[in-house]
């Protein structure tokens, strides 16, 4: 609960510091900007509605985890259009895109997407969380559905697309630092890439070999940790959350080539990448512990490993 409450804390922080940047930068939205937000929101408050409403009848509330990778294609493109296909908005699109199809990719290949679209996988973690005494009343869950899961992953998703809405009506013709930004956005979607597929193998492996009757403790290293410790890894506890953070935070650099900055790099829509740290900084830590205390020597992991540094390398 501490870790939720943390979360939570960070949350509010963040969204009162947005605000407050965007109302001391001085920044207006222009026309077509401001025609372009009330679309998003539009978007982006149908899809917390149903998310609500489907997670809560379906009792499976990992719908907005199925449109996690969709909404952003749809954010970026619906932003592109309406703009009128500016070549530097096209490149954002278009790596986005490109974000998306892995992460729909990787979803759907754990049993994410069915036919009955409010069925499929639940992540593990919602229901960790019911199981606790903070949320075994169905009102609390309710609430933190609607607000946390919701309305609040909704808007999250929504913010870190903002930049491109701040590239809209860019002067500066598209030059050398975007193709920066799309190279390092692209370099870290293949450090994404990378570490997902090391982590189906090694968990793909280790569930055949525990179907053949064997137990955790039975099966040679390193499958016998439960935990991936391979490729990446074995460097790095969250290779996968470094290239998602990276994605978000490279992408930012088109506000800064757009010239659509003050003070050099600060435009309000920076609180967008801003939240996504913040997000996986509780979404790891809290799945970390769960880890921790369902592998014994995950503890050990965690002092020999960084989180995102590739300092070292474990050793059992």
């Amino acid at each position: 609960m501490k870790n939720i409450l943390k979360t939570i804390l960070c949350v509010i922080v963040t969204i009162t510091l947005s605000i407050l940047g965007f109302a001391l930068s001085g920044e207006s939205l222009s026309n077509t900007q401001s025609e372009i937000l009330k679309v998003l929101l539009i978007i982006c408050g149908s899809s917390a509605l149903y998310c609500f409403v489907v997670g809560e009848i379906a009792r499976n509330n990992s719908q907005m985890d199925k449109l996690w990778s969709l909404l952003p294609i749809a954010y970026t493109w619906v932003t592109t259009s309406m703009a009128g296909f500016d070549l530097r908005l096209i490149v954002y699109s278009i790596i986005v895109t490109l974000w998306g199809i892995r992460l729909t990719f990787n979803f759907a290949r754990k049993g994410a997407y069915k036919l009955k679209f409010w069925e499929g996988e639940e992540d593990y973690r919602w229901e960790i969380l019911r199981k606790t005494k903070y949320f075994k009343s169905r009102i609390a869950w309710a609430g933190f559905d609607l607000f946390f899961i919701s309305i609040y992953q909704n808007a999250l998703v929504l913010a870190m697309c903002l930049p491109i809405l701040a590239c809209v009506g860019s002067n500066k013709p598209f030059g050398a630092l975007d193709v920066v930004a799309a190279i390092l956005a692209l370099s870290a979607l293949a450090l994404e890439l990378i570490a997902d597929e090391q982590q189906w193998k090694f968990h793909k492996n280790k569930k055949a070999l525990l179907i053949e009757g064997k137990t955790l403790n039975e099966l040679e290293s390193p499958y016998n940790l439960g935990f991936n410790t391979t490729g990446l890894w074995g460097y790095m506890r969250h290779p996968n959350y470094l290239g998602e953070q990276s994605i978000w935070i490279m992408l930012y650099i088109f506000v800064i080539a757009s010239g659509m900055t003050n003070y050099l790099i600060f435009n309000w829509t920076l609180f967008g990448p801003m939240f996504i740290v913040l997000l996986f900084l509780g979404s790891s830590t809290f799945g970390e512990s769960i880890s921790a205390k369902k592998y014994s020597k995950y503890k050990d992991y965690q002092n020999q490993v960084f989180k995102y540094l590739p300092i070292k390398k474990y050793h059992e």
